[in-house]
């Protein structure tokens, strides 16, 4: 399979015993795959997104605490952007008072995450279609809060008697509705105690060691990216794992670096460069080097998970001939639900896990629909510190909204497998 393949399966051998190749090679497939196929693209993503806030400097939220009509709209589209960083900017708008409470499902309901940089990267065409629904029931379903309640009084009653929690997810009439206009929580204040962002550490060797471990991560993945250009536009071939100047030595060569940089940058380096929680620490953009700097961050973050995901994918199918696809079809009706369900889960992991699952094969349509309109992805971790009921309460109502578009799908289309992947 190649030197590179054949040197990795040696050492195995002389630490942990006989490892089959084929355990050796999956690894090292999943290890370079993941970034060129994925990671390189999601880079050139995020730091297109990363510099349109950069040149923008937070002029389009000054503006929507003064357009209250249009909050849930605008909401439900700074969600959409690819990746949590839009959510998060709404987070704290709502914990002032600024926004109502449906602008803030209308966010968490069409919030992407960083698993939509995998189905962009992907299944692009897929993507449109699921976040396309994600959008138009995140719209309806946020002003649907705002001007009828939707039962967000007794919901918020029922979760505070269940947790205890002092902070309130909304006013509520004495009917126990939301008041017609929107639902607003009380101004806090002080927002420090919602700490998203761990301290920088100090040590002079690792933020110089980081630095230029973010030099050459944005080398990998500018290689990476032509590497993967090729790839799909060779109709995605095969690429053996050999070392060399050859088109698939370079393509194994980027793929490996980039990701080995990428583990150290989201478990190490980070913490010397201002990002201790990557996915939920503020989004700054003073500078172009911070621009750069959060975009190599957000990415690392997310080619770390689209590794586990494909290992997580990979190893079951090839060792106990899983057929994920098949149990996927025989779950009918019950695979959005499940897709819906994992969108209960803060965070982006899961959510790139299935993500992954879907360009696989493994999953249909209908669930990787549910799962975008459900998923809250990290924007709801400032909310969770502050106001858990609040936080419990829009994860509610974020699923309802998934279960009933996803079911939909699912009976409009069926078990729609591989729709869009490249």
């Amino acid at each position: 399979m190649g030197s590179v393949l054949g040197g990795l399966v040696s050492q195995a051998e002389g630490v942990f015993g006989v490892v089959p190749p084929e355990i050796a090679e999956i690894f090292v497939a999943s290890v370079r795959d993941g970034f060129v196929q994925v990671s390189a693209f999601v880079a050139v993503t995020v730091l297109l997104f990363s510099y349109v806030q950069y040149k923008t400097d937070g002029r389009l939220i000054r503006r929507l605490e003064e357009n209250e009509r249009a909050q849930p709209l605008v909401g439900a589209l700074m969600g959409l952007t690819p990746g949590c960083g839009g959510a998060i900017v709404m987070m704290p708008l709502y914990l002032r008072g600024s926004v109502s409470f449906g602008t803030v499902v209308a966010t968490l309901a069409a919030t992407a995450g960083d698993s939509a940089f995998v189905i962009l990267a992907l299944a692009p065409e897929a993507a449109l279609y699921a976040y396309g629904l994600a959008f138009v029931a995140a719209v309806l379903f946020g002003y649907a809060i705002d001007s009828f309640g939707l039962g967000v009084g007794r919901v918020d009653h029922a979760v505070r008697r269940i947790g205890g929690v002092e902070t309130d997810g909304g006013v509520t009439t004495d009917g126990g509705f939301a008041a017609p206009g929107g639902s607003h929580v009380h101004h806090y204040e002080d927002e420090a105690g919602c700490e998203i962002e761990a301290p920088t550490r100090e040590s002079t060797v690792l933020r110089r060691l980081t630095e230029g471990a973010l030099a050459l991560w944005w080398v990998a993945a500018a290689v990476a990216l032509v590497a993967g250009t090729l790839y799909l536009l060779r109709g995605a071939p095969d690429v053996a794992i050999e070392l060399g100047v050859s088109y698939a030595g370079v393509f194994t060569v980027a793929g490996i670096v980039g990701t080995a940089l990428s583990f150290y940058l989201y478990f190490v380096g980070r913490r010397y460069v201002g990002h201790g929680h990557v996915g939920r620490g503020r989004d700054t953009f003073a500078t172009l080097q911070e621009t750069f700097t959060h975009a190599a961050m957000e990415t690392s973050f997310v080619t770390v998970w689209v590794i586990a995901a494909y290992l997580l994918y990979e190893y079951p199918v090839a060792l106990l001939n899983i057929d994920i696809a098949a149990m996927a079809v025989a779950a009918g009706v019950l695979a959005p639900i499940a897709g819906a369900l994992l969108g209960l889960i803060p965070g982006c992991g899961p959510q790139i896990v299935l993500a992954t699952a879907y360009a696989e094969g493994a999953i249909p349509f209908s669930t990787l629909t549910a799962n975008a309109i459900s998923q809250d992805g990290d924007a709801l971790f400032p909310l969770i510190a502050i106001d858990k009921t609040a936080a419990v309460v829009a994860s509610i109502y974020t699923t309802i909204p998934a279960l009933i578009v996803g079911v939909a799908v699912h009976l409009a289309v069926g078990p729609l497998f591989g729709f869009g992947v490249l």
